[in-house]
């Protein structure tokens, strides 16, 4: 049995409209905190070969630099972890939970 398409709700017959990526994050609130909750090692990234988590982050906020490091923002992150579980130089990436009443919300549209 195959699963329903994301945009049709299972037994009522009616398909949801589909909605942009754009209007999606529309919803998304990040309450940003003065003291990052990730912070990057650039100096350990250099050595790494994968830059795993240029590829890895659904937010897309690593990028490699010319001199091989990463520069990372943190201000709109999904804190959904990705980074830090994909890394594979312990230590290159420090991940902990934003400060109380910051971080990223999550609203339905």
């Amino acid at each position: 049995m195959s699963a329903a398409p994301a945009s049709e709700q299972p037994g009522d017959g009616h398909r949801r409209p589909e909605v942009s990526f754009e209007t999606r994050m529309a919803t998304v609130e990040f309450r940003v905190g003065s003291r990052p909750h990730i912070t990057v090692d650039g100096d350990t990234c250099r050595g790494c070969t994968t830059k795993a988590c240029v590829h890895a982050c659904p937010a897309n906020l690593f990028a490699p630099t010319a001199d091989g490091g990463i520069l990372f923002n943190y201000e709109q992150c999904f804190e959904c972890g990705t980074c830090y579980m994909i890394c594979n130089h312990e230590g290159a990436i420090t991940w902990t939970y934003p400060d109380g009443g910051h971080g990223v919300v999550f609203r339905r549209g």
